[in-house]
């Protein structure tokens, strides 16, 4: 039987994930319009949250609009979580502890995934916030390798005070490219062992897969992070043109800012398959440099205007580029909103041992110039930078600045330089010489010489 707070909610069974820096206002809003029935917020540092009011006026906030909410917070001192959640209590309908971030970032910080080893601390945080507050305590959790040892984790949580669980149903080193298939055997096992509502996380791409989810879990509700972040309207069952959903999101942010580092993240989801192709760099660095709403809607037209006339059938797409051998097997245009899927792990591990095999079996010829000179890790670095995509790094050289006059030298010249030279080959100019440059200002090289 769910509880009566649960009902009192309406029950929600679509939900968007806590993602840091993603599930902010503006997101959660274009995704309820979507169809999603409950949000969380981003992960918020109960520590940082309950000592800063100007990163909780940044990290936190909400509307009328944005309800049922759930507030999420990380952290392991009991007495700091629990005043967090007093300072939260009436603008949300619970908050949730976070037990299932895998990040290096929360082992360092000890927080997240990295508290599952110690239940005694775990029952204490929980039961303190439960006291603290009249609304109800969730956690969001990741599983153990055993099923058994992850229902006695959800049991123990359970007897401590949570009043809904979520089970991501991959282990805390599942993760990156190792993220692999989520277990729903493990949600399964949990949903049966608890009376408490249980939603399931992990391997949500589409509509189908959430009532896939449902229907073998038997869980109340499932959540989706990497789904609807390349989809928003997934929850809806569609796939939208990328430009109209990212302007939607834009007008959304218009009434309710967020920080633009939020606003470029979206989009690069969003454009992500849009971006493989080598024709839209342009694109692709304006909105890295994209400071503004303007510049982030110009991307937006910008992908309009070349797409549009593909997407309308009035000429035929062919992908010229060859997006497909970049390891993508699109079903649908690269314009429209898709999972992004990864590759398995074992894909994974197999690519990177070739990759080393390559590597140590050129070691001599890439480490060494056509002279037979050895090359810095450094410089290797910035040339293989170069050999990736030396088209764009010469017009990034290009762009402001023009080229030093010796011939042998690919930088850029000094804006104020006497001779036209960058700083190095003005250097050896005004010390062979006995010249000086007030651009550069070498002083130091003709009082050296004249010693």
């Amino acid at each position: 039987m769910t509880a009566e707070w649960f009902d009192n909610i309406g029950r929600p069974d679509f939900i968007v994930a806590p993602m840091v820096d993603a599930s902010e206002l503006a997101w959660r809003l274009l995704c309820r319009k979507h169809g999603a029935k409950l949000c969380y917020t981003p992960m918020l540092h109960s520590n940082i949250f309950t000592k800063d009011c100007k990163y909780r006026k940044e990290y936190f906030s909400t509307c009328s609009n944005d309800r049922p909410l759930i507030v999420q917070f990380c952290g392991n001192d009991p007495d700091i979580m629990a005043a967090a959640a007093k300072l939260v209590e009436k603008d949300c309908d619970a908050i949730d502890v976070n037990l299932g971030c895998p990040q290096s970032i929360a082992k360092r910080g000890r927080y997240g995934a990295f508290l599952q080893d110690d239940w005694t601390l775990l029952k204490d945080i929980v039961s303190r916030m439960s006291e603290a507050v009249t609304i109800p305590i969730t956690c969001k959790v990741r599983v153990f390798d055993s099923i058994d040892k992850s229902i006695e984790y959800a049991v123990m949580l359970q007897n401590a005070g949570c009043k809904l669980l979520t089970v991501h149903g991959r282990t805390r080193d599942q993760k990156g490219p190792l993220t692999g298939v989520a277990s729903w055997s493990h949600i399964k096992a949990v949903r049966s062992a608890v009376s408490i509502p249980v939603f399931a996380n992990g391997n949500i791409q589409c509509l189908e897969d959430v009532y896939r989810c449902v229907s073998y879990t038997g869980v109340n509700g499932v959540m989706s992070a990497e789904g609807i972040l390349t989809n928003p309207a997934l929850f809806e069952g569609i796939n939208p043109v990328t430009w109209e959903i990212a302007t939607e999101y834009l007008d959304i942010v218009q009434k309710h800012p967020c920080p633009s580092s939020f606003i470029r993240g979206h989009l690069f989801k969003l454009f992500h398959k849009i971006f493989t192709f080598e024709s839209n760099n342009e694109d692709r660095q304006l909105l890295a440099s994209a400071q503004n709403l303007d510049d982030f809607k110009q991307v937006c037209i910008s992908i309009r205007d070349k797409y549009l006339p593909f997407h309308e059938g009035r000429i035929n797409f062919q992908d010229v580029e060859g997006i497909t051998r970049c390891g993508y097997d699109l079903i649908l245009p690269p314009w429209i909103c898709q999972p992004y899927v990864r590759i398995s792990p074992e894909e994974h591990t197999y690519k990177m041992q070739m990759l080393s095999k390559q590597q140590d079996s050129n070691t001599k010829r890439i480490h060494e110039d056509l002279e037979g000179n050895p090359i810095s890790r450094k410089k290797m670095k910035k040339l293989r930078r170069y050999l990736r995509r030396p088209a764009k790094l010469e017009a990034q050289v290009n762009k402001n600045r023009e080229i030093c006059v010796n011939n042998i030298c690919p930088n850029p010249l000094g804006a104020k330089c006497a001779y036209k030279l960058c700083k190095k080959c003005c250097k050896e100019k005004c010390y062979k010489e006995d010249s000086f440059c007030t651009g550069h200002d070498v002083r130091v090289y003709k009082c050296k010489k004249e010693r």
